[in-house]
């Protein structure tokens, strides 16, 4: 294989038939844009306390998940104190303690300190494309069965998070920024490996044992106490996002993400395209200032990739790139064609998810 450094696609074999037959089995992901906000609707109201009082929808999505976020995440309630109280409590302890609905409940309030910081882009094509592409990648990991939600916040930087029981999101700027699908779809799967091996669950847990539940417990109020417990967890959850994951998280999350784009059936080097955009990037560019410092240097993310690698993959290289926007027109063409041929009274034809052609 070539130096990773300086690396074009290779040529190999297409495995893009394979992936279309795969794929035209797969259930659709969801039938239109709406869906997928109501989704992300549906594990945030799960995040709120249960008296706080349904909210009047508003028409755009950022501000359907404002009123959401507003009625899950004051830190004074006391039904989300208590639960915060009992995530950090379990964070502090083990983490072979927290089984998988107790992960997903975590992941939903760290979720929503993320959507409260940056809304959703309130493009619902985009939102379902970007659903409809992660989805099937992580239909191929080692946790399909995890409520998988993905989403595209409203933020010109270049970045992408993920929260520990299927919760990943990207920015508008990444999208935009991607070259083509294989890259997106690179991304992706490194946020979803993050997800696999609990990557955020352990750092969190690091942080609890490290004495910040010791510090809330030494209140003397108890009033001050419900409200600062609910307000520790959050600072776990936003001290996370702004510092990263270790660096051995991320080189594995590269590493197990090629292969997971890889068994999707998309270019392996579409992960090797963006750290080598990433490299050529300067940290007072205010696109990358957050990617860059909360991840190792992406020379050091190649040269270690390029050993994993070898040249065990580059007969899954070389496919003919696609780009977002060329995807979403055929997809929109797609359900256009389906509802024309579709006879009269019958349910629209289900979407399936983005092939690689």
């Amino acid at each position: 294989m070539n130096t990773l450094r300086h690396c074009i696609r290779p040529s190999a074999r297409v495995a893009g038939l394979a992936l279309a037959v795969a794929l035209a089995g797969a259930p659709a992901w969801s039938q239109d844009g709406a869906k997928a906000l109501n989704l992300l609707g549906s594990f945030l109201r799960q995040a709120a306390p249960a008296e706080t009082p349904a909210q009047p929808q508003p028409a755009s999505p950022a501000g359907v998940l404002g009123n959401l976020l507003g009625a899950g995440l004051a830190p004074s309630g006391g039904g989300q104190a208590a639960n915060a109280g009992n995530l950090i409590g379990l964070l502090s302890q083990s983490l072979e303690q927290i089984d998988e609905p107790r992960e997903i409940e975590i992941g939903r309030q760290l979720a929503a300190v993320l959507l409260g910081s940056k809304p959703l882009h309130p493009d619902l094509a985009l939102q379902r494309y970007v659903n409809q592409l992660g989805r099937w990648i992580s239909l191929q990991s080692s946790r399909p069965q995890l409520p998988w939600t993905f989403g595209v916040l409203d933020d010109p930087g270049f970045n992408a998070f993920a929260a520990p029981g299927g919760y990943v999101f990207v920015t508008k700027g990444l999208v935009d920024g991607v070259a083509d699908e294989a890259e997106l779809a690179g991304i992706l799967a490194h946020e979803i490996t993050h997800v696999t091996g609990k990557h955020h669950l352990q750092a969190m847990a690091k942080s609890a044992r490290a004495g910040l539940l010791t510090q809330v417990i030494g209140s003397q109020v108890k009033g001050e106490l419900a409200s600062a417990v609910s307000a520790q967890f959050l600072s776990l959850g936003r001290d996370l996002y702004s510092r990263g994951l270790d660096q051995g998280d991320e080189f594995e999350a590269d590493r197990q993400g090629v292969a997971l784009a890889a068994r999707a059936g998309f270019d392996p080097y579409g992960l090797v395209a963006v750290l080598q955009q990433l490299r050529t990037a300067t940290p007072d560019n205010p696109l990358f200032a957050l990617s860059l410092s909360t991840h190792p240097p992406a020379q050091q993310r190649l040269d270690l990739l390029e050993q994993a690698m070898g040249n065990r993959l580059d007969g899954l290289g070389g496919q003919a790139a696609i780009t977002v926007a060329q995807r979403m027109e055929r997809l929109a063409a797609s359900r256009t064609a389906s509802r024309s041929d579709a006879p009269a009274g019958a349910a629209p034809a289900g979407r399936r998810v983005p092939v690689k052609k």
